[in-house]
This record gives structure tokens, C-alpha cells and sequence, in this order.
């Protein structure tokens, strides 16, 4: 028991003990109003990778007499990307067609009034590992809402090559919500801690 319990980083709350560590294999994507709707367990079962969001704000610059200050600017969400395997009934490739005729009916050449027509949802968890009788448990999970498609690569084809096709997807999306321990998202004010809260009450100056 030394060895587990002395490899970790001493604290003054806490002994040197190893943290058991979130595993990137242990995951699930699942999608809402994508296509058609249907075919969700499927879409959800061929995931091979999936990115988790990034945020990035921009700088706001004050130039002030002999120094600058920097104030946090409009914030944006990158892109995610979600790689697929290209199963042999189409099942992925279909919903993805079904999605971007939504967006763009590149027959017709008619595109949809409005984003709320063809936008869908998308919920990456992390999860312990479980399976079969034990449900998994949800250690987090983020919500990304507004989603569409802003790019799509069906992959390569190769004599030469024996690995799957894959088709990789470039999501786009208007907000983020991370969650934890299913209470609440992460990134609202309304689930800081009481130290947290009065961090972020400042004064107001630059």
C-alpha cells in the first residue's frame, strides 16, 4: 500500500495519494435533431475520436500613459472535430447527408431561412468504464448547442493501406455548457462556491 499511496503529490490537506485519472478512451458522443433523427445509437457507436471544446477570448488593449492593460474581449468557441468510422450500411455518411441537404440543398441550390431549421445538438461524456448490467457513470459531460457542419472529409481510399475509412466531421457550434456531477454547468456563475464568488466581485476599474 506505500507504493499507491506515496507516489502522489503531498499537499497540506492531503497526503501524497495518486488521484485515479480520467481515461480519453472512456467516452461517449451522442447527437440531437442531426438528420433526420434517427439512427442515434449507430451514429453514436462508429465515433472513433472526438475533440473536446476550446475557448478563446479576445484581448481588449487600454493604452494608459506609459503601460497597457488588457481587458478580456468577446470570447469565441473553437470548432470541434468528431472522426467516424464509415460503416459498410452507410448509417453515418447518411445522417451527414441528411444534415448538410439541411444546411444547403446543393441540388436545388436553395439553402434553409434560418439556423433553427437545420442546427443540432451534441453531448460528449466522460464515463468510469462500466458496461452491460452496471450503467456507466457520467463523470462530465459537455453540451454543445447550435451546432452545424462546417466541413466534412469522407476520406481516402488506398490499395496499399489496410486501415478503416473514416469520415471526419468539423463542428461549429454557438455555446458550450460544461457539466459535472450532473449539477449544473461548470462555466455559470450560479454553481460557484462561495470563495469563488467573492473572487470575482471586483471593483470597477480597469
Amino acid at each position: 500500500m506505500a507504493v499507491i499511496t506515496n507516489f502522489g503529490v503531498p499537499t497540506t490537506s492531503a497526503a501524497g495519494t495518486t488521484l485515479m485519472p480520467k481515461l480519453q478512451y472512456r467516452f461517449r458522443v451522442s447527437f440531437t435533431n442531426i438528420g433526420d433523427g434517427g439512427l442515434k445509437s449507430e451514429m453514436t457507436q462508429n465515433v472513433v475520436s472526438a475533440s473536446r471544446p476550446n475557448l478563446t477570448h479576445e484581448e481588449v488593449v487600454v493604452d494608459s500613459y506609459n503601460s497597457k492593460m488588457y481587458l478580456a474581449g468577446k470570447h469565441t468557441w473553437e470548432p470541434v472535430t468528431i472522426v467516424f468510422r464509415d460503416d459498410m450500411n452507410s448509417n453515418v455518411i447518411k445522417q451527414l447527408g441528411k444534415q448538410l441537404n439541411k444546411q444547403v440543398d446543393h441540388a436545388d441550390q436553395s439553402s434553409a431561412i434560418a439556423g433553427g431549421s437545420y442546427k443540432f445538438g451534441v453531448k460528449i461524456e466522460t464515463l468510469d468504464g462500466q458496461n452491460g448490467t452496471t450503467k456507466p457513470t457520467t463523470f462530465d459531460e459537455w453540451q454543445l448547442e447550435g451546432c452545424f457542419i462546417s466541413q466534412v472529409q469522407y476520406g481516402d481510399l488506398n490499395y496499399a493501406d489496410s486501415n478503416m475509412v473514416q469520415v471526419t466531421l468539423t463542428v461549429r457550434y454557438d455555446h458550450a455548457a460544461h457539466i459535472l456531477d450532473g449539477t449544473g454547468d461548470a462555466l455559470s456563475a450560479g454553481t460557484l462556491g462561495a470563495a469563488d464568488e467573492t473572487v470575482t466581485g471586483g471593483g470597477t476599474g480597469a
